[in-house]
């Protein structure tokens, strides 16, 4: 039906003053008088509501009796004028009901918790906090594609059911189609009559694809959905979530590091240019000085440091941490936290991990110890990007492989890519759900996507 959205009515307000206009939407508060109702309508396509002003006399009263529930769908028509309090309101001359809201509507309050929101994922796209995580969202992801799109970039599709699990941690998804009961004795008589007729399961990571793509494309990235069936009950952890994972050529860790940095400075910038109202909402009610805080990301150099360096850091500081702090153990939140928040007061990427606790395709450095492998750690979460320098030499990648007791069979593709013209080449991965969480400043990852799919819940 051909109507006016909101946000457009609200930004080019000189443009509509005056005329009569068709506004869509639903009822998000609705107040009463003698003579005079007014409606606050909200389309979804900006934070902002638009005031009705309703006359009484001129409305059917039925119509206007059911326009009042909150949650209800209208359609009106009227004259969009200028109001000293309100900025540009609507006088009504035409209203009709779309979709009456029952009293059982659950969103009758103004305010509710996340976890109550949680439950009804169906419906807390209608409150201002989902507008607002699902508008950051939305810019956030034509933000990345423009970044890789300005900077020379190929987007590449990578398969969702794959053959191999590219971090070897053996955390896949199986994808099949057997019934419950099935005749086969065995897993390979299993998986021999399944319909690939070998072993398949949701991709970890595109990245092994990426590296393929980038031996013939140069630069590339891929955006898209991975699994992890991790029994991690925590609030950033999920089964099914967004992974940006770029992958260029001739790149060394320097090279990623670098381009790292400027593809989160670029992001955030895009989002705070483009999302002020949603950020000012964020930074107003549910974390006082974000606005400020991915101002100063923008503004200041990342520091650096190395993983060996880090540990030093980490035992000097006089902090009692809950998990031991020795070198060849990962770095766990607290640990990144205490080194982003409080040591730098920034970014950090830290450098050089130690090889064994690190995946089989990074480059393995001159000291026989460590891997060029590089974490971001920011301010507030800790870890929010994973990349490496890839080890390009065929040799050292089949013995990183054969130490962790992995298979060369279903690898074969990869590893032509060492065999036929290797190339030095880099690539990081970026949770995309966790990106929200630290531009938004929403604490748990449940509460950045439609439908979190975490263990236990589907």
């Amino acid at each position: 039906m051909k109507h006016v959205d909101i946000k457009k009515l609200l930004d080019n307000a000189t443009e509509y003053v005056g005329k009569n206009v068709t506004v869509c939407g639903w009822v998000r508060t609705a107040r009463d008088s003698k003579a005079v109702a007014f409606i606050e309508l909200n389309d979804g396509t900006c934070l902002k509501n638009i005031q009705l002003i309703i006359d009484k006399d001129k409305i059917d009263a039925e119509a206007l009796k059911n326009a009042m529930a909150v949650g209800t769908s209208l359609k009106i028509e009227g004259d969009y004028i200028a109001s000293p309090k309100n900025g540009y309101e609507v006088q009504v001359t035409d209203l009709v009901v779309l979709g009456t809201c029952p009293a059982d509507f659950p969103l009758q309050k103004k305010r509710h918790t996340v976890e109550f929101l949680r439950t009804i994922p169906h419906l807390r796209v209608r409150t201002r906090y989902f507008e607002s995580v699902f508008a950051v969202r939305s810019e956030l992801a034509q933000a990345v594609h423009r970044y890789f799109a300005q900077n020379g970039y190929k987007y590449v599709h990578a398969p969702i059911i794959t053959g191999s699990d590219c971090e070897g941690a053996g955390e896949m998804f199986r994808v099949t189609t057997h019934d419950f009961e099935t005749e086969f004795k065995t897993a390979d008589e299993y998986y021999a009559n399944d319909f690939f007729g070998k072993k398949a399961g949701l991709t970890v990571s595109a990245q092994l694809e990426g590296e393929i793509a980038a031996m013939g494309l140069g630069k590339i990235y891929t955006f898209g959905p991975t699994f992890r069936a991790e029994h991690s009950n925590t609030p950033r952890h999920l089964a099914e979530f967004w992974h940006i994972e770029p992958e260029v050529s001739f790149a060394e860790i320097d090279d990623i590091i670098e381009i790292a940095e400027d593809f989160i400075k670029y992001i955030i910038k895009e989002v705070m240019a483009n999302c002020p109202d949603e950020l000012e909402f964020f930074n107003q009610w549910v974390e006082k000085g974000l606005i400020d805080k991915l101002q100063t990301v923008v503004s200041n150099d990342f520091a650096r440091l190395s993983y060996t360096d880090a540990i030093e850091v980490l035992k000097k500081s006089g902090k009692e941490f809950k998990y031991p702090v020795e070198w060849g153990a990962g770095l766990q939140t607290e640990h990144e936290k205490y080194l982003a928040d409080e040591y730098f007061g920034k970014p950090v990427f830290i450098v050089d991990y130690p090889a064994d606790i690190k995946s089989f395709y990074m480059k393995q450095n001159a000291d026989g110890k460590t891997v060029a492998a590089t974490d971001l750690l920011v301010p507030g979460l800790g870890e929010i990007i994973g990349g490496s320098e890839r080890e390009w030499d065929m040799e050292k990648l089949l013995a990183a492989m054969a130490k962790r007791g992995m298979p060369t069979e279903g690898y074969e593709e990869y590893l032509d890519t060492r065999k036929f013209g290797s190339v030095p080449h880099s690539g990081f991965g970026l949770g995309f759900d966790r990106m929200i969480m630290y531009i938004t400043g929403v604490q748990n990852i449940r509460d950045t996507l439609m439908y979190p799919r975490t263990v236990g819940s589907l």
